[in-house]
């Protein structure tokens, strides 16, 4: 089921000293290939180092000149966790970014990150001709510290609680990136870290640039590791390893409808709806419909549950109900507040709740002009938005509340957006754009409404509808949009 995602797929490359044979995991050289000795732990460091194996091997298949060889570099925390809050005031500001220690926090200089996808420049890459000393290739990487890293010390914790990606959007507000005490994590990996280089030895060094190593108080030794790249030319047999990533397993809520007990009121934690500025704003290539993607996001203290249970009576539609919990997570009961349906359009093939939120395109006196036809949503955790708000869920996939769209043969269901977290829905989704058959030109404004019928209980629905201007033009059959920047917000160039 294609949803919005930015996850980058990883590629393998036969590693001749794997992060499991390491002796210590503090920075110190894996041992080369074949030789022996059982793994010991090392005595934790106060400060995070790099780490890297001793030696990695590429290989070049059928006529191909070069070989993509990735570089298995991790940030290696020391004895208290790496730990990083992002977070913008308004659209019109700068990012802002604090390191938070058990000491306090340490406030780095506006525009230290200029996203909300990691740390700029973090790393620098530097590859050397290992016969000639000739230099090939130099570069700057960004680096998430986010991970579905792993515990390199028996004393480790045996969880991590930071997110395992660098989730967001272009309207994100908050993030969050982390590596547990005695964990590791990957730099290079989820920001482009693989080079192509042709057969031959190389010397690979990778190195934390200067503010950042004193920002996360990395010594000079400790934030720099060479690796030998050796690359071979290989016989293609034919035979390709093919791996598929799989996330939690799906639960569905029960099928004997709901349980606990139905509220007249609730007065412990709530979601909280907002609306995102809709974006990535086009005309399709037929020059008839307004196309865009838009995020409804929770920043309540509370994740928004909702079960559904098939009707006995009508196979089609489920029953919808939304749960509510206390400050420990414990289930204090629930209301009804809708219904599911079955979506058989192409796109879709799953259960839909109808009161998640609406679009509509409202002229410059903000009266209706269009509504958009998707009126119902399978919700799903896929943008981070603000990982600072208050009982943020930083890992929404590793709870128990997992979100299910369901199959024509489900029986019930469960679908979840956590707190911090927003939904965005893309323009490939059948019946979101706006037709501008009929539309005059002018001035309009795209009206991103959560929670539109007050079924959904939450803690505030004042600050439910967010408006994006747009000026539409040209003629019927070749409609143009401008859309003016939001703030300082550059937004990402999208191809619906």
């Amino acid at each position: 089921m294609p949803r919005h995602r930015r996850l980058a797929a990883l590629t393998s490359v036969a590693l001749i000293s794997p992060l499991a044979a390491v002796v210590g995991l503090t920075g110190a050289a894996a041992p080369s290939a074949g030789q022996a000795g059982p793994a010991r732990a090392a005595e934790p460091s106060a400060s995070p180092s790099l780490w890297a194996p001793a030696r990695v091997e590429g290989a070049i298949y059928g006529h191909r000149k070069l070989a993509r060889v990735d570089l298995p570099v991790r940030l290696v925390a020391g004895s208290e966790p790496v730990e990083l809050w992002s977070s913008r005031a308004s659209y019109a500001e700068p990012i802002r970014t604090v390191v938070r220690t058990s000491s306090g926090d340490v406030a780095l200089p506006a525009g230290a990150a200029t996203s909300f996808n990691g740390l700029d420049d973090f790393l620098a890459v530097k590859v050397v001709d290992a016969r000639t000393g000739e230099p090939v290739m130099f570069r700057t990487k960004d680096a998430c510290l986010n991970s579905d890293g792993q515990r390199v010390r028996p004393d480790a914790a045996a969880r991590s609680p930071y997110p395992a990606y660098c989730f967001s959007n272009p309207y994100s507000l908050g993030s969050v990136q982390g590596i547990q005490a005695g964990w590791s994590n990957p730099v290079l990996e989820q920001s482009g870290g693989a080079v192509r280089l042709p057969r031959g030895r190389y010397t690979v060094t990778t190195s934390v640039r200067a503010p950042w190593r004193e920002a996360l108080g990395i010594s000079a030794a400790d934030a720099r590791r060479t690796v030998r790249v050796v690359v071979k030319k290989e016989h293609d047999h034919g035979e390709h390893e093919h791996r598929s990533a799989s996330g939690p397993a799906l639960r569905p809520a029960g099928t004997d409808g709901p349980s606990g007990r139905l509220l007249d009121e609730v007065d412990g934690p709530q979601p909280n709806l907002r609306s995102l500025p809709a974006w990535g704003i086009s005309v399709s290539e037929n020059g008839d419909y307004l196309r865009f993607a838009a995020t409804v996001w929770n920043a309540g203290d509370s994740p928004l549950v909702v079960d559904g249970f098939v009707d006995p009576a009508d196979g089609d539609r489920m029953e919808a109900y939304q749960y509510f919990f206390d400050a420990e997570g414990e289930q204090t009961g629930y209301q009804p507040v809708g219904s599911f349906e079955f979506d058989t359009k192409e796109t879709h093939q799953h259960w839909h709740f109808r009161d998640f939120a609406r679009y509509t395109l409202l002229r410059a006196d903000q009266s209706t002009a269009v509504n958009s036809r998707k009126e119902a949503f399978c919700l799903a955790n896929t943008d981070a938005v603000d990982l600072t708000v208050p009982d943020a869920d930083w890992n929404p996939e590793n709870t128990d509340l997992a979100t299910d769209c369901g199959y024509t043969d489900s029986l019930s269901l469960r679908q979840v957006l956590a707190a911090g977290w927003g939904d965005t829905y893309a323009q490939f989704r059948a019946g979101q754009s706006f037709n501008l058959k009929g539309l005059p030109n002018g001035t309009y404004y795209i009206a991103t409404i959560a929670n539109p019928r007050g079924r959904l209980v939450e803690s505030s629905k004042q600050d439910n509808t967010s408006l994006r201007k747009v000026v539409i033009g040209g003629k019927p059959g070749a409609r143009t949009v401008r859309v003016p920047q939001v703030g300082m917000i550059v937004e990402p160039a999208e191809q619906w």
